[in-house]
């Protein structure tokens, strides 16, 4: 059911066309996916995704665990048709929430000991169990468990992590049952090169459909991020995708597309929509800025989005200044 093609590669990067099918539909890669932590793209719904030319989402599969629940999801006839969005969806597994909820948290070999962060219930993940909560949302990609390092973390730490993370990956695939879903493997390594190599390769010869590379842009330089994305994608092969998980900002897509990153993710554009600073053709741009206060001009003169066409500034920094979300 999963499939993708490598349709073109620019002869002087490496940046490339491909096409990925999936049981709800295609993608067109390179793809930014817009977050839906909890089952929504916030502020949004889907039609307008539709209308911005968004091909897939990416949803949580450790928040909608903890509410409002598989079990709830499952009955309504999978997670698509829960939030009213048609196409395709990926699901991060929660090993990002291992690492910035670390506090909630006990990692060890079998799998994650954790306390909600809504009501402090107790839970127990393992790569096992994460694998069947995404098969029960009925998602078109699964990611697996994984252990995520910050930035500053020291070689010993980077190297057990990205160790168990293999060791999760190769119970996750023995774990999987669902031929429409994909699941995919996850880098890990923290900011050593070698490490980086160790775990694309030993990834790689689990033959996943598609790999992802986590544990960067989470506190390390962005110069270094560059590099490591840079030095991981050599180790990937070029016939399957290939996801950059949690980098968003408009440069940062243009550079990784460049090094023939397919996939990517963040929350910056609605995060930052909703204080105020929005994306422009000329850098950023904030709203709040009592200089639009009469502005009757849209964000971008040439833009056809549903904002632009009927919006003035003047009237989204009064939206912004008196904190409606719309």
């Amino acid at each position: 059911m999963f499939r993708f093609s490598l349709i073109q590669q620019d002869p002087e990067t490496q940046a490339r066309l491909g096409l990925m099918s999936t049981a709800h539909g295609s993608v067109e890669t390179p793809a930014f996916m817009p977050v839906a932590t909890q089952g929504t793209v916030k502020a949004t719904s889907p039609h307008e995704l539709r209308e911005l030319g968004t091909q897939i989402i990416l949803a949580n599969a450790y928040h909608l665990y903890l509410r409002p629940g598989v079990d709830l999801i499952e009955q309504a006839g999978g997670l698509q048709r829960f939030m009213g969005w048609e196409g395709p969806i990926l699901t991060d597994s929660g090993g990002y929430q291992v690492f910035s909820l670390k506090d909630l948290c006990r990692v060890g070999e079998e799998g994650v000991h954790f306390r909600s962060h809504i009501d402090g219930s107790a839970h127990y993940l393992t790569p096992e169990t994460v694998v069947r909560a995404q098969e029960r949302l009925g998602v078109d990609i699964a990611m697996v468990l994984d252990e995520c390092v910050p930035g500053p973390a020291s070689y010993s730490e980077a190297a057990q992590a990205d160790g168990r993370t293999t060791r999760w990956a190769e119970r996750a695939l023995q774990a999987k049952t669902r031929a429409d879903q994909a699941l995919f493997g996850i880098v890990q390594g923290g900011t050593f090169p070698d490490l980086r190599e160790r775990s694309a390769r030993a990834l790689v010869s689990l033959e996943f459909p598609g790999y992802a590379v986590g544990g960067l842009s989470v506190g390390e330089d962005p110069s270094l991020t560059h590099q490591l994305a840079a030095h991981t994608i050599q180790f990937l092969p070029v016939t399957r995708p290939r996801y950059l998980m949690g980098v968003g900002m408009p440069e940062q897509l243009v550079r990784f597309v460049a090094l023939g990153f397919d996939l990517f993710d963040c929350v910056l554009p609605t995060r930052n929509a909703r204080n105020g600073t929005l994306f422009t053709r000329a850098g950023k741009l904030n709203i709040r800025r009592a200089a639009y206060a009469t502005d009757q001009r849209p964000i971008e003169e040439e833009c056809g989005c549903y904002t632009c066409r009927h919006f003035s500034r003047a009237y989204l920094r009064h939206l912004a200044v008196a904190g409606e979300i719309l």
